[in-house]
Parts: C-alpha cells; structure tokens; sequence
C-alpha cells in the first residue's frame, strides 16, 4: 500500500511534458506486449512415429482397408456358459448395497440374465449394423466403424472422429449415431469411431511404453489415410486425452474439439485462491453457482469421493497384469469389475441402491454387449496397461498435458461427472472456448446415457465453429 501511494506522489509531481512521455511510453509497451502475445504460433507438440509389432519396421507399409464382421460361435457361447455355471459367490453383507463394490445379491441376477436370456447372437447382429472395418497402422489392425450420413439437399458433410475410454467400447455410441449422422440441419456428420489399441477389435500393443500420444498419432494417421485433411474430434474419458493430444500434434487438421470430461486446472496459487474464496464470493473467482454447486464442499466432493473411486486406477497404473489375470478367466468377476464403474461413474448416490442403479439409464443388453466385447476379445489386460503406460511418468506434467490447446473447443459439463471444471480454470488449459453447457443431467458415459443431450451440445458447438469459418 505504501509503495502504492510514493508511486501516485511521483507520478502526480511529474510536468505536464513529462507526465506524457510517460503516457506514451506506457501505451507503446503495452501495445508491443499485445503484438508479441498475437503474433505467437499456435503451440504443437511433435508428432513422432512408431512401431508397436515385434520385429523391425518394414520399409513399406501395408495402407489397405479391410471390411471387418463381428462373429461369434457355439464353442464361445458354450465355454462362455460353463464359466458363468462355475462361478463362486460371496455373500452380501447386510445393507451393504454398492458400498463395497458390486453387490453378490444383484451380480447373481445379471449372471442369471446373461446365462439364461440374453442373446449374443442377436447383439453380434446389431453391432454389425454399421460397417466395421481394420487398417494396419504402425503395425497394428485398427479397428473403426464408419458411418456414412443420411445427405439431404443442401446439407454440408463434416467429418467427425469420436473415442471412447475405459471401460467403454466403440458400442457406447450406438444410440448416438443416428442422431449425428441423420440430422436436418445445415450439416451432418460422417462418423469415424475407432478402438484404441488393446481394447475391443483393434490389436494390441506387442511392445511397451504405447501411450495417449500414440494412439492419437494412430487416429491422424488413419483420417489421412480415409482421405480426411480436417475434421472434429469428440471424446470423454482416455477419448478427452487422445482427442486433446490429436489437437496438439496437427491443430491445422483439426475444426473443433469437442470433450465432455475436461482435464484443466488453475495454476497453484489461483487454484488455492479460488477454492479459498469461491465459496463464498463466486463473482470474484469467476465461478458462477453452478460451479459452486459442483466442486463444494470442495474436500468430500474432490478428495475423498476421489479416493474411493481411483483403487481401481492405481492397481491399472501399477500392475495391470495381476488383476487382469482374473478377469480374464471370470466372465462374471469381469462383468462386476466393470459394471460397477457403470454404476458409479453414472451417479455416486447408486452406491446407496441395492442394484447399484444400474438399470436406471441402461438395460442389461447393453451393458452385457460392451462386456461381451471385452470378454470374448481378451481385451481386458491390454486396456488396463493403458494405465500403466500413461501414469509410469507424471502424468499431470507431460507434455500434451501441460501444452495449451488453441484449436475451437466446446465443453459439456455433466453434473455427475467425476470432476468438474469450471470455464474460469478451463480458460488455463483452452484458449478458444466456443461453447461451455452446464449440462442439466448425465454423467461420466455421456454418449451412453445422454446421447440426445450430448448430440445437441456437439451440433451447436459446431455450428458456432463452421458459422465464424471463411466461407
């Protein structure tokens, strides 16, 4: 305050000549620092290569597309059943609900329905509703659905490339789909939804160290190779995190990001000031009630909810292959490993039910199709070491996490996500946010649950985007 008041004395004893050299000055320097803040190149990241195959590279590589069917067998369905007939039970404990995980109670009702009447066949018929196919890129066999647009008159075609995370599947977006793809608007959407490396369909990485970059160096290469030079990306979950890392290598491919888990946070000290007075004077912090709604109280909803719901994040970042060897035997410990997620994640409160709410937003078909592309894959350990190789360094410092993202962006907040950021600190991270929604219900399987309101929020974000393009 002191050094405050000696400055105005000296400024106020300056002569008027003076005091305008001063003015001058002032205006110059700040007006260099906005040219120097402008003029600066959008940031990208290196793109890299790699080979994910054991043995050495080839000079060449192999660019076909191959049409793909999902199939299935009467030996895959028998071994499938006598699994599920030799599973051992533990007993719920008494009102325990979904306190400590899947409930035994409600776990022997979804074995019973997966062993007595859902139909595998019938769901390997509407997977194969879209057309499937498989690319080999940096060694590995991609798998990706491709969905062409329903195309009225005078409607623009976007390409859009949309990336699921764990443990979700390229199934995820099935009800999604045809809201993008036959929409009435000025624009429509060709769909691209890849399987990350290790999940589902597409191969596994042979080698170590395959990361978020990677798979998003993967996913240009296979737009480029579907003769796409621009288009959207979408995703939630490892999709935010590839979908970010896409945006980092080629900004100049990419149109609009689109997420709907948001992975930003105000340096330390704004962080700490926030939190201290946003509670209690949002407007100053630049939180508004919804936010102060979402993150408080900030220790129960950001610390210890957390903690609670991450063991499963630190055996995956640690030692994949010791849980995932059970997994990969069980079906149903596989089902409830994974289906408790679907509970939680969906909304923390499920852990008060008896069946864990699951049937609230989803049906059991659903849910046992994304298991069942799990399960009769293998593809369970491979997802998990994603974890592994993503956290075996500090994460929150690497490079496409700490590099600020300048292409469009729109942020869908959903109110049980697991973390919710605000526009303020999504700000440090994005610096052309075109759309940020308060999204009235959902949470962390947006695409899943919510697929109207999350198709909704993606169009007018892009049509903010494609309206301020050159034309």
């Amino acid at each position: 305050m002191e050094a405050l008041e000696n400055m105005q004395k000296a400024i106020s004893s300056l002569d008027p000549c003076k005091l305008k050299v001063l003015l001058v000055t002032s205006v110059g320097i700040g007006g260099l620092l906005c040219y120097l803040a402008l003029r600066k190149k959008t940031k990208k990241i290196p793109v890299g290569d790699g080979w994910w195959r054991v043995g050495e590279k080839p000079l060449s590589e192999d660019r076909t597309i191959r049409p793909f069917v999902v199939e299935t067998s009467e030996e895959m369905i028998e071994d499938l059943y006598k699994r599920i007939d030799q599973t051992r039970y533990t007993d719920s404990l008494e009102d325990g609900r979904f306190h400590y995980g899947f409930n035994s109670a409600y776990l022997k009702k979804v074995a019973k329905y997966w062993r007595h009447e859902f139909d595998w066949e019938k769901q390997v018929k509407v997977l194969n509703k879209y057309p499937h196919f498989k690319t080999n890129i940096e060694g590995l066999d991609v798998h990706f659905i491709h969905v062409k647009p329903v195309q009225r008159a005078g409607q623009k075609v976007l390409p859009l490339m949309i990336v699921h995370g764990w443990p979700g599947s390229f199934y995820e977006f099935y009800r999604i789909l045809p809201l993008l793809t036959e929409a009435e608007g000025d624009f429509v959407f060709e769909v691209i939804c890849p399987s990350i490396p290790g999940y589902g369909y597409s191969e596994a990485p042979h080698k170590q160290g395959f990361t978020c970059l990677d798979a998003a160096r993967i996913f240009h290469k296979l737009m480029d190779r579907l003769d796409f030079s621009d288009y959207y990306v979408q995703g939630g979950d490892w999709g935010a995190f590839i979908t970010c890392s896409m945006a980092l290598m080629k900004p100049e491919c990419i149109r609009g990001l689109h997420l709907n888990m948001v992975n930003a946070k105000a340096g330390g000290a704004q962080s700490i000031i926030s939190l201290l007075v946003g509670r209690y004077l949002p407007f100053l912090v630049g939180f508004t009630r919804e936010d102060v709604r979402r993150i408080y109280p900030f220790m129960q909803k950001n610390v210890y909810d957390i903690l609670r719901e991450s063991g499963y994040m630190h055996i995956q970042a640690t030692k994949p292959d010791t849980a995932g060897c059970g997994l990969n035997n069980s079906p149903v410990g596989l089902a409830a490993y994974i289906l408790e997620k679907f509970s939680t994640w969906t909304d923390s409160k499920n852990r008060d039910l008896e069946d864990g709410g699951l049937e609230r937003k989803f049906s059991l078909d659903d849910l046992l199709t994304n298991i069942m592309i799990y399960w009769t894959t293998g593809s369970i350990i491979p997802s998990m070491r994603f974890y592994k190789e993503n956290m075996g360094t500090n994460f929150q410092k690497t490079m496409d996490n700490t590099t600020k993202i300048c292409v469009p962006v729109g942020l869908a907040a959903f109110p049980h996500e697991l973390l919710h950021c605000p526009r303020v600190w999504a700000r440090s991270r994005f610096t052309d946010i075109r759309s940020y929604t308060y999204m009235p219900r959902g949470g962390h399987f947006a695409a899943f649950e919510e697929p109207s309101l999350l198709a909704q929020d993606l169009m007018q974000f892009v049509k903010k985007v494609e309206s301020k393009r050159p034309k």
